[in-house]
This record gives C-alpha cells, structure tokens and sequence, in this order.
C-alpha cells in the first residue's frame, strides 16, 4: 500500500517535484514539529540544575504540578491545577461560543451567498485579520475598557449606571479568543457546506422539514468534516494561547500558559516550563480524541 502511494504520489507530481515535496514535508514534521517536542519532553524529565548543566532524569517537575514545591504546606498545587482547569474549561467554552456564531456565517457563505455578495462578505471576514493579534487584542482592550466604546454606548442608552468592568470579568478576554480564531472556524465548515448539493435542502423544505430540522438531519451532519477540523483548531490555540490572555485577562485570569512563560523567562526553569507545556499539550490531545470518539469523529474528518 506504501510503495502503491508513492507510485501514485511521484505519477501525479513528478519525480522532481515529487522528491522535493517530500523533503520539504519531512523537513517540516521531523526537524519542526517532532524534534521539538521531543527536547521539550527531555527537559521536562531533567532535574533542574541553576548552573543550567544537565540533571540527571526525573519525575519531580510533574510531582510539582501536583504537590506544589517540597515543604509547601498544602497537599496538592491548588494553584496552579485550578488555572489549569480553568485554561481547559475556557477553551472548550470559547470552542462552543466561535462554532455557534461561526455556523451560521459558514452556511450563509456556503449555500446562501452567490458571485459579488459571496466574494464581498469572504472579504469582509479576511480584512481584520491583516492586522497583527497583538494590535487587535489591545484594540479591544480599548473597546472594553471603562471608557470605552460599549460602555459608552450602555450607558448612553441608560442599560448602565458607570461602566462595567469588561476586563476583571474575562468578557473581553473569552471575546478576545472568540475572534482570534473566527476563520478557523468558518472556512473549514465553509468549504464543506458549500459542496453540499443544494437540492437536499430544497427537497426537505417541500416535503414539509422545518429549518432546525434541515439543519439537524442534513446540513451538520454533513458538515461534521469541518466543524471537526475547525473545533479542534480553536479549542487548541484557545488552550496555547498566550498573548490574549496577557493582554485581555484580569486580575484572577491567569492562563496555563502564562504560568509556562514564568517558569520559561522569569524563573528561567526550562525543565519545570517544559512538564507544565508537556502536561497541556497531552491533555489537550486527550481531550480531543475523546470528543472524536464522543462524537463518532475519526482523524479522516479531520484531515478532509
């Protein structure tokens, strides 16, 4: 079966381009993707040593996360293994917030939208995100703040008496996440749904089919490669995302991962950064094949 793909891989690309696709793949997964994770993971079991010499291999740095340091007086590291909870629990909530609001977007684009109007609204979506995240994140930043634009206007309609804290209450950091990741949410759907033959849906409406029928019993279904694909994308950048938080969160939102950059840059501990990014990494791999398998999804749908 190998050697059939190979022979078909080199008949469809060329010998040369083929070889070189090949290269460029391999060079990409192994030396960008594997060896990396692969050192993290050999920090992570690495005593930490100050001189920055390399410790002998060990468990303590994810006994850490855990039990807290040597001597602490509680049991178990409720910090840091509440921010963890919390990191997951606001991921797969940001997850569910972009694939209700990006649904209908997705299916509006794909079956409702035609020629100017469908080329228009792509447009509309792709713009904004010409700007680097950081700007956008302070530009919301700006727009929730105590005088910013959505205070102003509640409280020029009288909704509120002073402004509302947007910022101690994480809105505008979930809303942050949210819009971070709309296009990787939208067009993995998008490009799904618009190859749906429209005449599915035609016939169930005259035969009677309400819409939330129409979309429970044909169109998500049938979207399920997408909404697969892009679930998993934002739920894991939602989950590794580190200037949002930095920027957007309040007092009492401290992400995982800023924990992660402490141990990294300011504790200058890599064994001790390297098991909590081991540790938020393999959970969120976890949590993902779980939900494929909840969700009867397999790794085919996915890489659709």
């Amino acid at each position: 079966m190998k050697n059939g793909f190979l022979k078909n891989f080199y008949q469809h690309n060329g010998k040369v381009m083929g070889t070189a696709l090949l290269v460029i793949i391999s060079f990409w997964i192994g030396v960008l993707i594997i060896l990396p994770q692969l050192s993290m993971l050999d920090y992570s079991l690495r005593e930490y040593l100050p001189s920055g010499e390399v410790g002998n291999y060990t468990l303590k740095n994810y006994r850490h996360l855990i039990y807290g340091a040597e001597g602490a007086s509680d049991p178990y590291n409720y910090v840091d293994l509440k921010v963890f909870m919390r990191t997951i629990i606001a991921a797969i909530c940001v997850t569910i917030f972009n694939l209700i609001l990006c649904y209908p977007i997705a299916f509006f684009l794909g079956q409702v939208a035609k020629g100017m109007k469908l080329r228009v609204f792509a447009l509309l979506l792709i713009i904004p995100y010409w700007i680097n995240e950081i700007l956008r994140a302070f530009a919301l930043k700006i727009i929730f703040g105590a005088t910013g634009m959505i205070n102003a206007v509640l409280i020029g309609m009288g909704i509120l008496d002073e402004p509302f804290d947007f910022i101690r209450a994480d809105i505008a950091l979930y809303a942050g996440l949210g819009y971070a990741y709309i296009l990787l949410m939208v067009f993995p759907m998008y490009n799904v749904i618009e190859s749906l033959d429209g005449n599915q849906i035609e016939a169930a409406r005259d035969l009677g089919a309400p819409w939330w029928r129409i979309h429970a019993r044909i169109v998500i279904p049938y979207a399920k490669p997408g909404i697969s694909s892009g679930a998993t994308m934002v739920f894991m950048l939602s989950a590794g995302a580190l200037a949002a938080p930095q920027i957007l969160g309040g007092p009492s939102s401290l992400w995982f991962t800023q924990i992660i950059y402490q141990w990294f840059n300011d504790g200058g501990n890599w064994s001790q950064g390297a098991a909590y990014a081991i540790v938020l990494l393999t959970s969120c791999i976890i949590i993902v094949l779980a939900f494929m398998k909840l969700f009867k999804v397999n790794m085919g749908d996915i890489g659709k």
